[in-house]
């Protein structure tokens, strides 16, 4: 008999499920269930976040089909919307909260399952609720794409289609994505009940999460043993590693908000979302973000920022100011410590010299001098330590004499390692696959016509993109000449 049996009422997905965040009590969010959408269809899924949920073999049925698109209760869990606070892009916003993400609940093995585009929340602040498909599937992709990559994010289990019309900026279709995390607390979460003046339920939190994610805080001598200290550094030592591989891989966010800021580190809330094409630092691939405040080479200054409103949140617990201000201090070292070492791998190097930081900076002056291809360029630096071929990489470059200067003192670094090593290591270390954006405006496109085959194939490029993939070759290329014409902004 199927795991998927159920009555007509109710789906059972085949999962253990457990209290988790809503032992935190009413304070903190609000009951209630999604809002059905009529006619649901698969769109795009995830076997790899299907075992890593442990969901039995026969997963994608008719039922879930319909609970993961809020048309149908799910057997043991009582769907929550939490309440946070935050500043939107650095101006106070007030109260915010999961404004259409709807938590069904948290399996057995720790992990939080979400539908974001389930319909009106209590926060939603005059909003509708609702996803739609276009970003549906960015979200999809590129969460996927990124835990390809090694960097911490949260993952996609599938969207879920349906063809009821959404207002956006035209009329498109609704869709839902189904999200997992191990927890989706943000620090916005904090600030909410600093704000407000809640000391009660702040410590509430923090302690939830202590004990539950960081309890090796609760035994550290660090700060004189102030939990809430150490606390604070291991998330902005967590922040800190994460935007080292950001940078390293050519990723903008394009929207980080507090509210936007996973308390775990992890990459969250894909919105304008953007791999660099030509490598240009001061690139906003946020349409609304007039100002910049979100550039490529202001994320690691941001994510500080951010950090320390953090700290003006948990300082009610910390207790001294000057020690919420000391446990900041990490941030400054772990950064330019771990996009050291991850540029270092870029380049094949397995140990630290004097110059290295040089040799780093150097190269990407010269690719933001000529806007040279971000991920094309070291995929083909990759394969010039293996098979020796230069013309490939230096034909990148304009400027000829410039790139020829640094190569010297590139192969000069590695006169005395061994080629093989240092070529399997870049290989490893500079992706072939990244979710370009008009990759992904095609798959979407297509999508939207009832094809989804372009985005299987993406999701399976992008699950491994350190892969050659052989007869992938054109989703590892140049981008076209209107892809630079693609406007991603806040609704995206």
């Amino acid at each position: 008999m199927s795991l998927l049996a159920e009555d007509t009422d109710i789906a059972n997905l085949g999962l253990r499920w457990k209290p988790g965040f809503s032992t935190l009590g009413p304070a903190f969010f609000t009951a209630l269930q999604p809002t059905p959408l009529p006619d649901p269809y698969w769109v795009c899924r995830s076997e790899a976040v299907a075992r890593e949920l442990g969901l039995p073999a026969d997963w994608p049925s008719d039922s879930t089909l319909r609970a993961l698109t809020g048309s149908m209760p799910v057997a043991g869990t009582q769907p929550f919307a939490t309440v946070y606070s935050g500043h939107q892009f650095g101006v106070w916003a007030g109260q915010l909260g999961d404004g259409r993400a709807i938590m069904i609940g948290e399996t057995e093995a720790g992990l939080e399952v979400q539908l974001k585009g389930a319909g009106r929340t209590p926060y939603s602040r005059g909003g509708d609720g609702r996803a739609v498909l276009r970003s549906s599937i960015r979200e999809f992709l590129c969460s996927e794409a990124m835990h390809g990559l090694g960097i911490p994010t949260t993952r996609a289990l599938c969207v879920t289609g349906s063809d009821a019309r959404v207002l956006r900026e035209e009329l498109e279709s609704a869709a839902v994505v189904t999200r997992v995390a191990p927890s989706f607390i943000r620090f916005g979460h904090f600030e909410h009940f600093a704000a407000n003046q809640r000391e009660d339920e702040l410590r509430a939190l923090a302690d939830y999460v202590i004990d539950r994610y960081y309890p090796a805080c609760r035994t550290t001598e660090r700060f004189n043993g102030n939990a809430y200290a150490a606390f604070l550094e291991a998330v902005s030592e967590r922040t800190a590693a994460l935007l080292a591989q950001w940078q390293a891989v050519g990723f903008c966010h394009g929207v980080m908000n507090t509210d936007n800021m996973s308390i775990l580190g992890l990459t969250i809330d894909y919105g304008p979302f953007q791999f660099l094409d030509g490598f240009d630092p001061r690139h906003i691939c946020n349409h609304s973000d007039t100002s910049g405040r979100y550039a490529f080479n202001q994320q690691p200054n941001v994510a500080y920022w951010n950090l320390f409103c953090l700290a003006q949140a948990l300082l009610p617990l910390i207790g001294d100011q000057e020690v919420a201000v000391a446990a900041l201090e990490s941030y400054k070292t772990v950064f330019p410590t771990e996009f050291e070492a991850r540029m270092r791998a870029k380049l094949g190097l397995t140990d630290s010299a004097e110059g290295d930081r040089a040799l780093i900076e150097g190269v990407l002056k010269l690719l933001a001098a000529g806007k040279v291809d971000y991920t094309i360029f070291w995929r083909r630096l990759s394969h010039f330590m293996a098979d020796g071929k230069v013309e490939p990489v230096r034909d990148l470059f304009l400027d000829r004499e410039g790139f020829d200067a640094w190569l010297l003192l590139f192969s000069e670094r590695h006169a005395k390692g061994q080629r093989s090593q240092a070529a399997d290591l870049m290989l490893k270390s500079n992706p072939k696959f990244v979710l370009r954006n008009h990759l992904g405006q095609q798959a979407i496109e297509a999508s939207q016509q009832k094809d989804n085959s372009g985005v299987a194939v993406l999701l399976a490029l992008l699950e491994a993109p350190f892969e050659e993939h052989p007869g992938a070759d054109a989703y590892a290329g140049f981008p076209p000449d209107w892809a630079s014409t693609i406007e991603i902004s806040c609704s995206s």
